[in-house]
């Protein structure tokens, strides 16, 4: 049982585990709607900061700050899911604070388009979930390594542009908005909505498979962290758009 999204791989339900109070599908959801909740509230608070007055320089720290403690927070939970009750809270408290940030400097430059990607971020998650319980979409072996395949090339990419960024090289095509980079926008999200149907596939194994309680809040961290991944991609996009 494998995903290409870090954070769910199949060494997180290796453990010894006879209790009882297991894992269920219905929890993680709920633990999903929490950690969302959790993060609306700091994006909200960032966003106003943005929008009301306007400071951009002044919440550059916070949100430069926010995807930082992020970052740290989402590879200690990453390494030790039983502190995820814990640190996907935080996580999603921090990570409020950069996509408010953020999705308010792109507000700014494009009005509405905050809007437009939260709606085909939850559009996309609907229908892939759809897609996956009608057994439209099989998880096969192939179909997680080909994910997995791809998900690491696009890491490998965005590690090396953010690299060469320091020393003033561009990746061509990956940020402009020629109709290549608009087609490139496309592939990603296509690869990270994919990512979702392996989010769930791995969230309904661990239930079947009875793991730990603690994993319904590394199952929802999981899945969170692919829709802030898949709402990033669609602000990129539809900037690529708006821009031409």
């Amino acid at each position: 049982m494998r995903t290409s999204n870090p954070t769910l791989n199949e060494k997180a339900f290796r453990v010894d585990y006879t209790g009882t109070n297991t894992m269920t599908v219905g929890g993680t959801v709920n633990k999903t709607f929490i950690l969302l909740l959790v993060l609306t509230m700091t994006f909200i608070w960032s966003w106003k900061k943005v929008i009301s007055f306007g400071d951009t320089a002044a919440m550059m720290p916070w949100m430069i700050g926010g995807a930082i403690v992020g970052l740290i927070f989402a590879l200690v939970t990453a390494f030790a899911p039983k502190a995820s009750p814990f640190t996907a809270p935080l996580y999603a408290l921090a990570e409020g604070v950069f996509l408010g940030a953020f999705s308010a400097f792109m507000e700014l430059q494009y009005p509405g388009i905050a809007f437009q990607a939260a709606l085909l971020t939850f559009a996309t998650l609907f229908a892939m979930l759809g897609a996956y319980k009608a057994g439209l979409i099989k998880v096969t072996e192939k179909f997680r390594t080909g994910v997995m395949a791809a998900t690491g090339a696009i890491f490998l990419i965005y590690m090396a542009t953010f690299i060469l960024g320091f020393f003033g090289i561009h990746m061509p095509f990956l940020h402009d908005n020629s109709p290549l980079g608009i087609g490139i926008s496309l592939v990603i999200i296509a690869i990270a909505a994919l990512n979702l149907v392996l989010d769930f596939d791995f969230i309904d194994r661990g239930a079947a498979q009875r793991a730990p309680k603690y994993m319904e809040w590394y199952g929802a961290f999981g899945l969170l962290v692919t829709l802030v991944w898949l709402y990033i991609e669609f602000l990129r996009l539809l900037s690529k758009l708006r821009s031409r």
